[in-house]
């Protein structure tokens, strides 16, 4: 018999209350120990709630006090065929509560929304995983292949913590894992009177945080200076984020582009790539940066008092870098920078492109037209990173689909790390009935 919402016992029933209850859980990653949450006593959480239906579970501390990682496996039917892993990251971003309509860490559940900070990044995910491993060990539910579950720490902060330090030091976790799946695909985006496409990650820009030096002359504020380190570095800092760095299209990015001209009859001309993108609404500002690699100065760091020139100046550029770019970016970027200033890297996580084709994606149409007929899939490529990055370098194929069916007029995009941060239930239950029709038939 299959499982219905009203039964208590369903992925699709229990996943509403399992996201309230995971957000509720502070687990703020401000990179900062004194000021860190933790994701421990949601890493335990989870552990509890997969050990209640009969999961073997390893709740792994990973070298910081309170930073928790879960891993369990459930074996599939035919073990000769590679894992799949599905991933989610615990921890989440700072959020004042003064700025917000309800408390960020409230859970709650009205308006037809659970609200509160995780819950699009990535609670939601998180929620669907546990709900539908659940059912699956409830039931009985054998998958075609193994499928290992992980609930990571310190995504938020490159995932030194988390996905990193598991590739690192327990690749035995995910051995015979050939694809992985994760957050920030899978969502829809809708078109014409009621069609939608769902957006799957396939393709990620490297991300990288570089910190830029300058040294100079110390002296008075009051005197003639020619040689001010805080001149030199501000000046270098001008040059990048006044940049525009060349437009490249990208394999991934070219197949959105044909994809989404077969399906709206849209133009997106090689001349004005960026304009069309910009026509698809609020989700252009995340698929619109994959065009071009951009270098954005996010910090500032000189001096110690208003009538001294210090002999040092700092600064921090957010790189993210095209599949393929990373040579002629950092050339582009010498020659910005001039040789006054000299520059490292504060995190460097390269660029992934995964093909989009296969029995895979394949399983991800057919789990969304099972209840959305109208579904059509659309690879493209993700501006920002996730865990996929440590997760590729054990040679998997990495996809984003965390399935959501949204409103057409929802802005997806600005609630990543946004203020009123909030999931559609409708949305949250959509996911759980697609989620669990996948993982049956991938």
């Amino acid at each position: 018999m299959t499982a219905t919402h009203d039964d208590p016992s369903s992925a699709e029933a229990e996943v509403v209350d399992l996201c309230s209850e995971l957000i509720r859980i502070d687990t703020t990653n401000t990179a900062d120990p004194e000021t860190l949450a933790g994701e421990a006593e949601a890493a335990e959480y989870v552990a509890g709630k997969l050990r209640e239906v009969g999961y073997e579970v390893e709740v792994l501390e990973s070298g910081a006090p309170k930073r928790m990682n879960v891993i369990a496996r459930l074996e599939g039917s035919d073990r000769s065929r590679g894992a799949l892993l599905l991933h989610g990251h615990l921890d989440v971003v700072p959020a004042d509560p003064s700025e917000w309509s309800v408390h960020p860490f409230s859970g709650a559940v009205q308006d037809g929304y659970v609200w509160g900070r995780g819950a699009i990044d990535m609670k939601d995910m998180d929620a669907m995983m546990l709900a539908v491993a659940r059912r699956f060990k409830r039931e009985g539910v054998v998958p075609p292949r193994d499928i290992v579950f992980a609930f990571v720490a310190d995504e938020e902060a490159g995932g030194k913590f988390g996905a990193q330090w598991l590739v690192e030091h327990r690749p035995d976790l995910f051995e015979g894992c050939t694809e992985a799946v994760g957050e920030v695909g899978g969502f829809s985006l809708t078109y014409g009177e009621d069609q939608r496409v769902y957006l799957i990650e396939s393709a990620e820009k490297g991300m990288a945080w570089m910190r830029l030096h300058a040294r100079g002359k110390p002296g008075h504020g009051s005197f003639l200076h020619d040689e001010n380190a805080v001149t030199r570095v501000a000046e270098a800092v001008a040059r990048l984020g006044n940049h525009t760095f060349p437009l490249v299209v990208t394999d991934t990015v070219a197949a959105f582009v044909e994809r989404m001209r077969e399906l709206t009859g849209q133009d997106f001309p090689s001349d004005d790539l960026e304009g069309a993108l910009a026509k698809l609404g609020p989700i252009a500002r995340m698929v619109g940066a994959t065009a071009r690699d951009t270098a954005n100065p996010t910090m500032l760091h000189a001096g110690y008092k208003a009538n001294v020139i210090p002999s040092t100046a700092e600064a921090v550029i957010d790189c993210r870098v095209l599949p393929g770019r990373r040579e002629a970016f950092l050339r582009e970027v010498d020659e910005l920078l001039g040789p006054d200033v000299t520059r490292e890297w504060v995190m460097d996580l390269p660029a992934v492109e995964t093909p989009f084709e296969g029995a895979l994606t394949e399983a991800m149409q057919a789990a969304l037209r099972t209840e959305d007929p109208t579904a059509e899939i659309v690879p493209y490529m993700l501006s920002g990173g996730t865990d996929a990055k440590s997760f590729a370098s054990l040679g998997m194929n990495c996809y984003g689909f965390a399935p959501l069916r949204l409103p057409p007029d929802l802005d997806f995009s600005s609630l990543f790390h946004g203020i009123d941060e909030r999931v559609p239930v409708s949305s949250l239950t959509f996911g759980t009935r697609v989620l669990d029709r996948f993982l049956r038939t991938s």
